[in-house]
């Protein structure tokens, strides 16, 4: 930061942290002033290009509103003013952030945290593109050839199998779940709900007369069974009014309806319901290879393609480096460019993947890696990238091989800026920019700008974190008891013998493959359906989706304003009866201006609040609705705590379990956030917590956890573990798989994976105490615990 600029932002933060002016002195940077997205207080910053920035602080601190909300959506705004008219109406359109100036940007790409998904046409090697490669290999050099490149892509229609459409599996009815062959149709032989009896669909089957609908469907007759199942082609007459319709079987019917389609095309309660009564497996016709026949008998050096997309990515770089260049020049040109990008995720530690691997079974830092690798075999130069939180997911021992890559893309003549919380990770920056001092309204300013050896002497939640050093619980709670599941063989694990004891809070690790999420989410949640999962899966958003309304706290809020004041209340939902006629409950007005940037300004008919003036004049606790979704989670439980807040027209067990919901909000950290505001302003950390905050206190004993600490500060760590361990002093087992090194050593038993990943993992290589842990050889969690408890992790930065 220049030194107008360090002193104002080291001003308001107080004595909290200080600014070291000689990090940008000289340098090229990128400059913003008065900065105020979302909770920024008017804040200046100067961003060295070139160079790797880290952004750090607690969540809600505002890091985001600086680096993807300011620098990236101008960034992009401003790189497609370049295009013409035509282009930029198709282009998404960015609103300009609140800001007084941003200068000497350059292009940005951004690699988020949202989920690498796809559906299951995407795989590993479609999204890297060495998928690609490969088909242009077989169609130069695959014997016998089946053509064109597009002949081996299970995603076009001349090479994707027949049968399956080029999935690779197939759904199919079942039919011991969906028939009882031992009633008859009037008494309810079609389980399938929407068949049930007297339903309009049943009738064609029990009153068309093709049937006897009295006699049990084990004594039909071979004929009976194909028509019942598989006719089709004709019309028939049912019930009393003697409808026309067209037949379909059984099978006929349900495939049509609800195969063909594809599962997830369906709503939500319909998919649930017709998995019910489906089984998936191997496509019969390609055994899952995806291909035509034609396009599964070429091979390259022995292998088809289907074959080699089924290795592991060290393994099938092996095969293809092997391809000479003498015998094939051809092919081993192509093949030399499908090595590079595989000894690229090699690198960066994914070398146990496969590329037929579909990437929605990615975890989230597999997806993260993914994402990074694909920029690094370009060649552009003088670009911006933005990461948010790249080691999310990552085991200790694969942060130094993405320090790698954010260092490769730095040294090609690039700006490289990171969200993170990872201390790895801020010690490769060659400046930090630290927001706080707290979250919300706590936050929204720079505490400290320099670099990583003065953050560690800054006296903000960041620097403290950074010089503590703690050690292993020496004390481990004593095991109840132990819940076991034996000689688990899903995927990658190797007949593991996994037990958890219980009433001691148990950590997973392992590094990433390792097993972890396929032994406890998988096998072991299996076995334990009671559990209470708070999976990695993100919460399902709206613009309208609130704090409020996420906890399920709206309703008996809306229903305590309607006693109070004898009206309905609809009155009080901004979505519904007592929403601003203006602005229809958003509280502002978005304006397209076609061509131009789109203008968002505050609703001056409610000035921001929602409701209508009548709505507003109507209270309880001399608060009205507007009033309470402005408060913070924290003012909320109080309020409704007392007596003034729900009134006589309160149900106190109705205003009791809405309390608990606010109680849980702040034992998870987030009282500062108000009830009313947009969950989609929230960051990825604050979602997690948000979605453990309607888990917690449900009726069960068992808690799984799958790395509850994404996305969370050093500061917010140890706030979660205070939550882990009230909730173990409670009673329960709670279980969580983590990488997060101050979690494993708070825990009483720790189960470590691997010792690898892929087929190198699929082992419990250690179970014990973390004291037992730091001891323990062959374990690549051992080896960074101990490195932790020595404080060297920041030794190259220090």
């Amino acid at each position: 930061m220049g030194a107008e600029h360090a002193d104002r932002s080291t001003s308001t933060a107080g004595a909290t942290g200080t600014a070291d002016t000689t990090a940008t002195t000289g340098i090229d940077c990128i400059t913003i002033t008065g900065a105020r997205e979302h909770n920024l207080k008017d804040v200046d910053i100067r961003i060295p290009k070139g160079r790797i920035t880290v952004f750090t602080g607690v969540s809600g601190s505002g890091k985001s509103s600086v680096v993807f909300d300011t620098v990236a959506v101008e960034s992009q705004r401003q790189l497609n003013e370049t295009y013409t008219w035509y282009v930029r109406n198709q282009l998404p359109k960015h609103e300009r952030p609140k800001a007084d100036t941003i200068e000497r940007l350059t292009p940005a790409i951004v690699v988020d945290q949202r989920p690498v998904g796809g559906g299951a046409r995407s795989t590993v090697g479609t999204m890297t593109d060495i998928h690609a490669v490969l088909r242009v290999l077989f169609s130069r050099c695959g014997t016998p050839s089946a053509g064109e490149a597009t002949a081996y892509s299970f995603n076009d229609p001349a090479g994707m199998c027949p049968e399956c459409a080029g999935l690779g599996r197939t759904t199919r009815i079942d039919l011991d779940r969906f028939l009882d062959t031992g009633r008859s149709l009037n008494e309810g032989a079609i389980r399938f709900p929407p068949l049930a009896v007297g339903t309009a669909g049943w009738q064609i089957y029990a009153t068309s007369g093709l049937f006897d609908p009295d006699e049990p469907l084990d004594r039909y007759g071979p004929e009976e069974w194909d028509l019942l199942l598989y006719g089709k082609g004709f019309k028939v007459k049912r019930g009393e009014r003697a409808y026309n319709n067209t037949y379909e079987g059984l099978v006929e019917h349900f495939d049509r309806r609800y195969v063909k389609r594809g599962l997830e095309a369906l709503p939500e309660k319909t998919r649930e319901m017709v998995r019910a009564f489906v089984k998936d497996g191997t496509c019969p016709r390609c055994r899952g290879g995806r291909l035509t026949e034609a396009a599964l008998k070429s091979q390259v050096a022995g292998l088809t393609i289907a074959e080699m997309a089924a290795l592991e990515v060290t393994e099938l770089s092996a095969v293809l480096r092997g391809i000479d260049p003498a015998d094939d020049p051809v092919g081993a040109v192509i093949a030399a460019r499908a090595v590079t990008a595989l000894d690229r995720l090699t690198d960066i530690g994914l070398g146990y993947l496969s590329l037929d691997r579909p990437t929605d079974t990615l975890s989230g830092g597999e997806g993260q890696r993914l994402k990074t690798v694909r920029h690094l075999g370009s060649s552009l130069t003088g670009m911006t990238y933005i990461f948010d939180e790249p080691s999310t997911g990552l085991h200790p021992s694969d942060v130094r091989r993405l320090n790698d890559l954010l260092i490769r893309l730095r040294d090609k003549g690039n700006t490289v800026l990171v969200v993170e919380h990872d201390r790895d990770v801020i010690a490769i920056a060659d400046h930090v920019v630290d927001m706080g001092p707290g979250a919300g309204t706590q936050g929204g300013e720079v505490v400290f700008a320099g670099t990583v050896r003065g953050l560690a002497a800054a006296d903000t939640p960041t620097g403290r974190g950074l010089r503590r050093v703690t050690g292993v619980k020496e004390d481990p709670r004593t095991p109840g008891g132990w819940l076991t599941v034996r000689d688990v063989t899903l995927h990658n694990l190797k007949g593991v013998d996994f037990s958890v004891p219980t009433g001691v809070l148990t950590v997973v690790t392992g590094v990433a493959g390792s097993g972890k999420s396929t032994l406890v989410s998988g096998a072991f949640v299996g076995a334990h359906p009671e559990a209470v999962v708070v999976d990695q899966s993100a919460i399902g958003v709206s613009a309208r989706s609130t704090p409020a309304t996420y906890l399920g706290v709206m309703d008996a809020v809306r229903t305590l304003f309607a006693r109070a004041n004898g009206v309905r209340a609809g009155l009080f939902s901004f979505n519904s009866a007592g929403a601003c006629e203006v602005c229809r409950g958003r509280g502002e007005i978005h304006t397209d201006l076609a061509y131009l940037d789109p203008v968002t300004t505050t609703c001056e008919a409610c000035r921001g609040r929602r409701f209508k003036d009548e709505v507003l004049g109507l209270t309880l606790g001399g608060r009205s609705i507007a009033d309470v979704l402005e408060m913070t989670g924290t003012e909320a439980r109080e309020f409704f705590s007392g007596a003034g807040g729900a009134g006589p027209v309160a149900d106190a067990a109705e205003v009791l379990t809405m309390v608990r919901k606010l109680g849980a909000l702040v034992e998870v950290g987030l009282g500062y956030l108000t009830l009313g505001q947009s969950v989609s302003s929230l960051s990825g950390g604050e979602r997690q917590r948000l979605k453990l905050a309607t888990r917690l206190h449900r009726t069960g004993s068992l808690y799984v956890l799958d790395e509850p600490t994404t996305g969370l500060h050093m500061a917010d760590v140890d706030g979660l573990l205070d939550l882990l361990d009230r909730l173990v002093d409670g009673g329960n087992t709670v279980l969580v798989i983590e990488h997060d090194l101050d979690v494993v050593k708070r825990a009483d038993w720790v189960v470590d994976l691997g010792p690898g990943g892929g087929r190198r993992g699929g082992e419990i290589v250690f179970a014990g105490t973390p004291r037992e842990l730091v001891a323990a050889r062959g374990s690549a969690t051992a080896a960074c615990l101990r490195a932790s408890l020595r404080g060297t992790l920041l030794d190259g930065a220090l």
